[in-house]
């Protein structure tokens, strides 16, 4: 039993060793040289299995693959792969869940404190020659003491909430489904509507996944509701924020500014507003991507394929979309 997988994302020779150290002795892995739509389609027409990251899944991919019999993502976001496209075929679909989280939520941290000790503007203007202590005391904050809300509470989310226990914050949390009274004291966090919460909050981080529903959660009247002079964290996805409120609510002193890790469009167009300004400090999309969790997150997708390859049940946080089994029976 061997399984072509065709891994969709373009990945440095470094990481494609790692995923190759790991797999297992059926998995005959190929890789992908770039993002470019005819070669992701050749890429997927000989595989069993595909494992977009960042890459999109659309139709046309779906139609160029017969022998397809489920999509792996690495990670847990799913918008950019087309469900319905699956479903006609009845190919599978199945997330890494909880795999990113702890990367995820790092960053997270790191982008609240950047944002609130300015260290993108400390840091830019030691290197050219200037020497701004005395300004940096009066405009920076600490973490200590503030109301940090995380909208949306999966495993990043709880995840963040156990790193952000000893920064002697107050945590709280909205989701649509609220966790059970153990896990909230477990994690010394508490339930707040989303609207408590915004006004709350001195930071507020989202958790979200991008769908219909949460599209431009964060827009002029979500950024109202806020706090004054408040910090916006997005390690989700950029699609959640209307990115022109947001510029709005910063230039005006509305929010005391943003740590960014996603955008609507990916990379960013030259000359984007967000990046213009100096109150926000954005990275590029690399909240889960650290080279030592490479290894966990591919035993996990492997694990996955293998399961489902030999008509196993695969966990249940993981499937999203059930598909015919080894000999065409559903799983």
């Amino acid at each position: 039993m061997s399984f072509r997988v065709a891994c969709l994302d373009v990945w440095s020779e470094g990481v494609r060793a790692e995923v190759r150290r790991v797999a297992p002795a059926e998995c005959e892995c190929v890789f992908a040289a770039s993002y470019e739509a005819q070669h992701q389609r050749d890429l997927a027409a000989e595989a069993d299995f595909v494992v977009p990251g960042f890459a999109a899944v659309d139709r046309a991919l779906v139609d160029a693959a017969p022998r397809l019999r489920m999509v792996q993502k690495w990670g847990i976001g799913i918008d950019a792969i087309d469900q319905q496209a699956l479903r006609e075929r009845g190919i599978a679909l199945a997330i890494a869940s909880g795999c990113n989280a702890a990367p995820v939520a790092e960053l997270a941290v790191a982008l609240m404190l950047s944002v609130l000790r300015r260290l993108s503007y400390a840091q830019r203007t030691l290197r050219a020659g200037e020497w701004v202590t005395p300004q940096m005391r009066e405009s920076c904050l600490q973490i200590a003491g503030k109301t940090v809300g995380l909208v949306g509470f999966g495993h990043i989310g709880r995840m963040l909430a156990r790193r952000l226990s000893g920064f002697d914050a107050r945590v709280v949390y909205f989701d649509p489904q609220r966790s059970e009274p153990a896990t909230e004291a477990a994690l010394n966090v508490s339930y707040l509507p989303l609207d408590d919460l915004l006004t709350a909050s001195d930071i507020v981080s989202l958790h979200l996944p991008l769908n219909a529903r949460t599209v431009r959660t964060v827009d002029a009247a979500f950024i109202g509701r806020m706090k004054d002079g408040a910090v916006l964290i997005n390690t989700a996805r950029g699609g959640i924020v209307d990115e022109p409120a947001l510029v709005d609510a910063l230039r005006s002193g509305k929010l005391r500014g943003a740590g960014l890790d996603a955008f609507e469009q990916e990379p960013p167009p030259t000359g984007h507003p967000l990046l213009a300004l100096e109150q926000v400090v954005a990275t590029p999309h690399m909240g889960g991507g650290v080279f030592d969790n490479v290894a966990p997150v591919a035993l996990h997708v492997f694990g996955n394929i293998l399961r489902f390859a030999r008509g196993e049940p695969l966990p249940p946080g993981d499937l999203i979309l059930a598909g015919p089994g080894p000999e065409g029976a559903g799983t």
